[in-house]
């Protein structure tokens, strides 16, 4: 089964949006408006794995705080951890 990439897009824009606590809502929501139309296949994976990760978790490391553990270099986490709100 593959999944239409618009599809995809959907689906990621409603988890950024909807996560669980409002300050990560309007973070991820506009970090994720700003980029998802830059973005290949490959990369909107990875942004679907980066909104896999806990709220506690993703903001330490926007923030540059330590982590439970380690979230992989890639171009996408690398976007959020430099992305200015």
């Amino acid at each position: 089964m593959s999944i239409n990439i618009d599809q995809l897009k959907k689906k990621i824009i409603y988890r950024s949006n909807y996560r669980g606590t409002k300050e990560m809502d309007k973070l991820l929501g506009t970090f994720t408006k700003k980029n998802i139309n830059d973005l290949n296949y490959e990369e909107l994976f990875d942004l679907e794995k980066l909104l896999n990760i806990d709220d506690t978790n993703l903001y330490n490391y926007y923030t540059g705080a330590k982590t439970d553990f380690e979230i992989e270099n890639n171009k996408v986490n690398l976007l959020f951890k430099n992305f200015k709100y």
